[in-house]
């Protein structure tokens, strides 16, 4: 607006008139973008930073901050006429944009309180996905997933009057409780009174409903026949994949079916390809274990044992010491039974047990006299394969080699005991790299408290050093009313992390084993100053990042459990 002085006739007074230069459209130009920008924060994130204490006042405070530049830049614009109208417009579409913006990405970025499912996405494009698939549901059947086969074609479900609709919805509900638990792999599997569903939640089993023969056969030939599995093979190790879709998000599963005497097994594993996908510097190793790790791997020579009992991240351990060998310009190959993942670079070959006339033996022989750089073996099944990997040219070839044990000196015995002669086997080693998972305390719930002197004597921590460490919660106060907490669930534990215990096999660890002492070969890893299984572990619980009771759980089994006493 601006004022303008004219005469009054007859008076010769003067007075002010005023008249607008802006029309009055250009208010409702500037009214829907920014209303719903408020509408966003005030509805939207507002209740996503308060559930998920993501700082809820410094939010406002800052949403609040991006209101009021936004809507100076287009009312103090310098810029005259409708020039400096659109140059504001656009400033405030664009501060708008950047406040939602750095929301979605920073909120995100917390991973510890907010879970995959529940982040916040800028990507529309799956918004007419969903509407198509709710179209297709609602004119079949009303579900609550989209199941789309391998073939990439949506399952529609079936009519509500038909027996199969209960069964599609019965298939769904034993996915959607175990993702609601945060499992990775669900199982349906015979028990003594018909059939248990169990969901592995960060390593632990966790227990869901019973159910009879007839329905648990019903839903495992569902999601057989989904991932385009043949329904009648009741007795073969069956793999199929599929994905499964929500309105928040798409999970690529695998089936895998398998028959027995006491009945049919299902296993659904979700996002199998990005649960072994991580470097070598995400596994959870100390520093001085991932140098250790990395000087290994710069040899390109002689073999090294990778030992982690099962559910413990055998797999995503080989492929993360196979990704720091250069796979362009060295010839990095696998010798697998079941790939888990798509290695960009690496030659991934497959070996079918159930194919006549082949042996895993013969098969790692074959690929060694091709003189590769680096090669991964994920499994050791028998003596004569351990035969092979201990008579190659292993000066030219590095290899590792999965085994199926959790800690470092078990390894070595089990390879030694497999290649039949220690001296050859003790010829070969230059590494050995053991593991196991421990589940990490939910951020959003733990519980700080001062431990007693007794327990921190016992488990050998300096108490002058050591005043707090953590437990697990499961609950959060909300208006000063406990409710479980909505990141882990009430089980008082997000995610895990791996515990290593890491030695370089020279010299004098050979000649332990060529006379197989082991306790000699135990005081050398000793002298290696490098921290056991145990040792790690403690550190992690003095860090916060774990309890004690975790600890005990994972490493009761321990053969050097005592070491930990010596841990500082």
């Amino acid at each position: 607006m601006t004022m303008a002085s004219l005469v009054v006739p007859d008076t010769g007074v003067l007075a002010m008139e005023g008249f607008f230069l802006v029309g009055w459209w250009y208010a409702l130009l500037v009214l829907p973008p920014f209303a719903g920008w408020a509408w966003l924060v005030s509805t939207v994130f507002d209740k996503h930073a308060a559930r998920f204490f993501l700082g809820r006042e410094k939010w406002n405070l800052i949403h609040m901050l991006f209101g009021i530049a936004a809507l100076c830049a287009i009312a103090f614009m310098p810029l005259p006429g409708i020039v400096g109208f659109l140059a504001g417009y656009a400033s405030l579409l664009a501060i708008l944009a950047l406040d939602v913006g750095v929301f979605v990405l920073v909120t995100n970025r917390d991973t510890e309180r907010v879970p995959e499912t529940a982040r916040l996405r800028l990507d529309f494009s799956h918004l007419a996905d969903a509407r198509q698939a709710k179209k297709t549901a609602k004119q079949a059947a009303t579900v609550a997933l989209s199941i789309v086969g391998p073939n990439k074609t949506v399952i529609e479900a079936p009519n509500k009057e038909t027996p199969e609709y209960q069964v599609r919805v019965a298939a769904e509900q034993f996915y959607i409780h175990g993702s609601r638990l945060g499992a990775y792999q669900m199982d349906i599997a015979p028990a003594k009174d018909g059939y248990q569903v169990s969901y592995l939640v960060d390593g632990v089993r966790q227990a869901g409903e019973k159910m009879p023969p007839q329905s648990a056969v019903a839903i495992i030939d569902y999601w057989k026949s989904a991932a385009g599995l043949d329904v009648n093979d009741r007795r073969r190790r069956l793999n199929g994949e599929l994905t499964i879709r929500t309105d928040a998000e798409s999970v690529p599963a695998r089936i895998t079916s398998l028959g027995s005497q006491s009945g049919m097994r299902l296993t659904l594993t979700t996002n199998p390809s990005k649960a072994v996908r991580r470097k070598a510097s995400e596994l959870g190793l100390l520093d001085q274990q991932f140098e250790v790790v990395r000087s290994l791997a710069s040899e390109e020579s002689g073999v090294v044992l990778l030992g982690s009992a099962g559910h413990n991240g055998r797999t995503t351990t080989l492929y993360s010491m196979l990704k720091l060998h250069d796979a362009y310009t060295s010839n990095v190959q696998t010798i697998e039974l079941e790939p888990q993942d798509s290695l960009e670079g690496i030659r991934q070959i497959v070996f079918d047990p159930y194919k006549e006339g082949t042996e895993y033996a013969v098969t790692v022989r074959s690929v060694l006299r091709r003189d590769p750089d680096v090669v991964g073996i994920a499994e050791l099944p028998d003596e004569a394969t351990a035969r092979e990997v201990a008579g190659s040219d292993f000066d030219r070839t590095r290899i590792y080699v999965s085994l199926n044990v959790d800690n470092a000196l078990a390894a070595v015995q089990l390879f030694v005991k497999a290649v039949g002669d220690p001296g050859k086997a003790a010829t070969c080693l230059h590494g050995v790299v053991a593991q196991k998972l421990i589940r990490r305390l939910c951020e959003n719930c733990r519980v700080p408290y001062a431990p007693p002197p007794d327990l921190l004597k016992k488990l050998g921590l300096p108490g002058d050093k050591v005043k707090q460490l953590f437990k697990k919660g499961g609950q959060v106060l909300i208006r000063n009313k406990p409710e479980i907490c909505p990141i882990c669930q009430g089980l008082g534990y997000k995610g895990q992390t791996g515990l290593f215990e890491v030695y370089r096999i020279g010299p004098s660890e050979r000649e332990m084993i060529k006379a197989q002492n082991w306790s000699g070969l135990r005081a050398e890893f000793r002298k290696q100053q490098l921290p056991s299984i145990s040792q790690a572990a403690l550190r992690r619980a003095v860090e916060g990042v774990t309890s004690i009771e975790e600890i005990t759980r994972v490493t009761s089994s321990d053969a050097g459990a005592g070491e930990a006493r010596k841990a500082s």
